[in-house]
């Protein structure tokens, strides 16, 4: 039995052309970001092979849904630490708000956790906002657990 979302989504690498969508996509989630700004910053990430990100782009009218180009993206990278073995971490999962709950997560979430299995990870992690409980949920449907929580903090230079 295939999987019934590969008719419809296809997951690549983001290129330079997907940063107005990834730019949106970022401000559904409350993270200020212009296209140019979304261009620069996937330059520098793909300047550094320990990093990549995926869209998932879809067939619109297969779909039956109302977005062009991206419909998500997924950051993934390298982490390396004196502390434990090379893992990997997601840097960023966002789905565009009127296609969730059709899989598209998980399709990326997949591809990532492939992409940290071909880098030589034996683990994968992720960091959610203590509120966005939709997206714990998500997670943890997937097979995350919740290891710790922490205090996230940061001093400008």
């Amino acid at each position: 039995m295939g999987d019934p979302v590969s008719d419809w989504v296809t997951i690549r690498p983001a290129g330079p052309g997907d940063a107005p969508r990834l730019a949106v996509l970022c401000e559904q989630l409350w993270y200020p970001t212009t296209p140019e700004e979304a261009g620069r910053r996937l330059q520098q990430l793909y300047q550094d092979d320990r990093h990549a990100v995926y869209v998932a782009e879809l067939a619109g009218e297969a779909a039956e849904v109302p977005v062009r180009g991206a419909a998500g993206w997924v950051h993934v990278y390298l982490s390396p630490s004196l502390l434990g073995e090379l893992h990997a971490e997601i840097g960023g999962l966002i789905v565009d708000e009127s296609c969730r709950g059709r899989q598209i997560g998980e399709r990326l979430l997949r591809q990532a956790e492939q992409w940290a299995r071909e880098h030589g990870c034996q683990a994968i992690s992720v960091r959610s906002n203590t509120l966005r409980l939709d997206a714990h949920r998500f997670y943890q449907r997937l097979g995350y657990q919740v290891i710790k929580t922490q205090l996230a903090l940061r001093r400008p230079l």
